[in-house]
């Protein structure tokens, strides 16, 4: 970074010079935000892993169940399949299924039945959900801690040059550019965070919706498994 002297002198100073000549609190402000984009980026990097293993294995799982004659064939299935929320889903259903059948030889209560169905996938898109809301505090939270450590920089800026004596860019340059990188840091920490968590987002309304249909799908197979 390059900035203006007042005499037609320069004055070079490189980011992380302005970094190391930063006080205690513009560096104690710079670690967190440091923290937060890196927590955000790890947080974006498995939920992308896992997204993308849930939905290849919710295609496979579909296919299987669909072709399936009965639950049974279902259940012995399924293991090849864990990561998929239909999976978790169908568990909760298939128990429910067993328990009735155990107690009554048939299923008598269909609506203990969809609320097990219900109960699985609320606890699956908890599990989806999980994290979520670091990238949401980090995209919340880190532009006004930057802004903090902006305003702070200014101020101690201004002190400099009340000291000074003299109204000399040379003088407050440098705080001024100090201070401003809290705020680059909050921008860089909040902006990928915030299209994370939109983007995560909606794929965990998707899953939602796929649960809410292979529930029908469930309560169509266990129908045709008791008529046959």
């Amino acid at each position: 970074m390059i900035l203006p002297h007042v005499g037609g002198m320069f004055l070079q100073l490189s980011l992380w010079d302005l970094v190391q000549t930063s006080g205690p609190l513009p560096k104690g402000v710079m670690v967190i935000l440091v923290v937060f984009s890196l927590l955000s980026w790890a947080v974006a990097f498995s939920k992308w892993a896992i997204f993308r293993s849930a939905r290849a294995a919710n295609r496979a799982f579909l296919r299987a169940f669909r072709k399936a004659p009965g639950l049974d064939a279902v259940a012995a299935a399924s293991e090849q399949f864990r990561t998929s929320p239909l999976v978790a889903v169908f568990d909760f259903g298939y128990s429910e299924v067993q328990r009735q059948m155990k107690s009554r030889g048939s299923v008598t209560n269909p609506l203990a039945l969809e609320r097990s169905l219900q109960l699985g996938m609320s606890e699956e898109i908890t599990r989806l959900e999980r994290n979520m809301g670091l990238l949401a505090t980090t995209a919340t939270v880190s532009p006004f801690i930057g802004l903090f450590g902006t305003v702070w920089g200014i101020i101690d800026a201004f002190q400099q040059l009340g000291t000074a004596g003299a109204a000399s860019l040379r003088a407050v340059a440098p705080g001024i550019s100090e201070a401003l990188i809290t705020t680059a840091l909050g921008l860089a920490a909040a902006i990928p965070a915030a299209i994370f968590y939109n983007w995560f987002g909606n794929a965990i309304k998707e899953f939602g919706a796929r649960m809410e249909d292979f529930q029908l799908e469930f309560l169509n197979l266990t129908e045709r498994s008791l008529e046959g």
